[in-house]
């Protein structure tokens, strides 16, 4: 048991021990020697096969000629064209379109007027219900410094005020979900309250949530320390939400939905391994680079207006010349789109508008001109001939920037929309399927004879 002054240290032991491990590798080769579809993508990249749903569809290409030719992206909710739903909401002047989306993700069908006040009725007497002292023992104690984790925590520990926390029938399932859909922007922020306070010193306010506001409402309601925001912040907020909410079942955190949910576990168990995989910064946490890149941009181009000085810098990115050298400009390209994703192209003329209402109107010309000059020399330089485009991470960061929302919470927001999709795809799964999800691998390692250990 290590003692208090080396707990989290890498110890000279630990590095040696790890090197060993480090030393044990796969030739590449072999994944095409026995067609192995590493990482569940063919070669051309794109996600192998594993099952069905109803629940929502990614177009990115079309037959032509009986050849596949990439096209704009889509992307439909139930059968539903997201655009379509984004439309219907933002001409009704509208903040609860996320709770329109969540109830057609999980019950398969638009809901009339009535059938969507009652869901935001069982969304706010569910608000109601975290249990007593849960904020301050729970949430408030012992914070986090990643926002992602004390959230996942606060699931967990929900399990044990739930007195039928392992019925997975669909009724019970179906009340969890609900619950934690209505709870969800409540862990994020009061968690962030709890870091800011305890951990960096600063104010400590909590606000409760307002039975009349919808969640992105008062997800600005409950931030703020004047509880206020505007109509346009909050139809954005409730736009990206709608368009975080749910996106295919091959989408990593989703898919780990899936896998867990078919061992038979808890709803709470399985929506905080969901947590784990969207705080990786190769899936939820890739608006945080995006933003983190175009701070480096910002520092090291002294006109933004510069085409050439832009194309520069955008060249040495890529060349790993500058940034993080990883060779990448982030929130350019998508695993399944390449012409055009199309929660980005929805989300920019919204961008447009907030950034005209915070006067950030040159900071928007230029994520436009390095979102064009980046698709360019991705494409040239990389022989992209499908296309490359921005993908909603581009601009999602931006945003949240302009609504004054702490990076810290930038991942929980997109955990906040996605918590419906995730609800969805377990219930799916729950319904549908009756076999565990048991993938398989291959071992290439040859066989050797055990050695006694005073022979070795």
């Amino acid at each position: 048991m290590p003692n208090s002054n080396r707990f989290s240290k890498v110890t000279p032991e630990i590095d040696n021990l790890a090197k060993l491990c480090m030393g044990i590798n796969i030739d590449p080769e072999l994944y095409t020697k026995y067609d192995v579809k590493r990482g569940l993508r063919d070669l051309n990249g794109k996600g192998v096969l594993t099952g069905l749903t109803e629940i929502s569809e990614i177009v990115s290409s079309k037959m032509v000629d009986g050849k596949s030719v990439s096209c704009d992206g889509e992307l439909y909710y139930r059968g539903i064209n997201v655009k379509d739903i984004v439309d219907g909401f933002t001409a009704d002047n509208r903040f609860n379109g996320f709770e329109e989306a969540s109830y057609l993700l999980l019950f398969g069908k638009l809901p009339t007027e009535d059938e969507l006040n009652e869901f935001m009725s069982l969304l706010v007497g569910y608000r109601s219900i975290l249990p007593k002292n849960f904020v301050r023992d729970i949430i408030m104690k012992k914070p986090s410094n990643d926002i992602m984790n004390n959230i996942t925590r606060g699931i967990l520990n929900l399990y044990a005020y739930d007195v039928n926390a392992n019925d997975i029938s669909i009724p019970n399932v179906l009340r969890q979900s609900l619950e934690l859909i209505a709870i969800f922007p409540m862990l994020a922020v009061y968690s962030f309250n709890a870091k800011k306070y305890y951990n960096d010193k600063g104010s400590l306010f909590i606000h409760r949530p307002k039975p009349g506001l919808s969640t992105a409402e008062n997800i600005l309601y409950m931030l703020r320390p004047d509880n206020k925001y505007s109509e346009l912040e909050a139809r954005i907020l409730d736009l990206a939400l709608v368009l975080h909410a749910e996106h295919g079942g091959g989408n990593n955190s989703t898919f780990t939905t899936h896998v867990v949910t078919s061992s038979g576990t808890d709803t709470y168990s399985a929506i905080a391994a969901a947590m784990g995989s969207l705080k990786g910064p190769k899936h939820g946490g890739a608006n945080i680079k995006v933003m983190e890149m175009f701070a480096d941009i910002k520092k090291n181009v002294a006109d933004w207006n510069d085409e050439e000085e832009l194309t520069a810098y955008i060249d040495k990115i890529l060349h790993k010349e500058a940034f993080d050298r990883a060779g990448v400009v982030y929130g350019m390209g998508h695993a399944v789109y390449s012409i055009s994703d199309p929660r980005a192209r929805i989300f920019k003329g919204y961008v447009e508008k907030l950034s005209v209402e915070k006067h950030k109107e040159n900071e928007f010309k230029l994520y436009s001109n390095i979102e064009r000059i980046a698709a360019d020399l991705i494409a040239q330089q990389r022989r992209i001939y499908k296309g490359v485009s921005a993908n909603i991470d581009f601009y999602s960061g931006f945003v949240y920037k302009m609504l004054n929302l702490p990076v810290e919470l930038y991942t929980p927001l997109f955990a906040i929309a996605r918590i419906s999709g995730w609800s969805a795809h377990r219930i799916e799964e729950l319904t549908n399927s009756k076999k565990i999800i048991r993938p398989a691998y291959m071992c290439v390692k040859e066989r050797e004879d055990y050695i006694p250990l005073n022979k070795r």
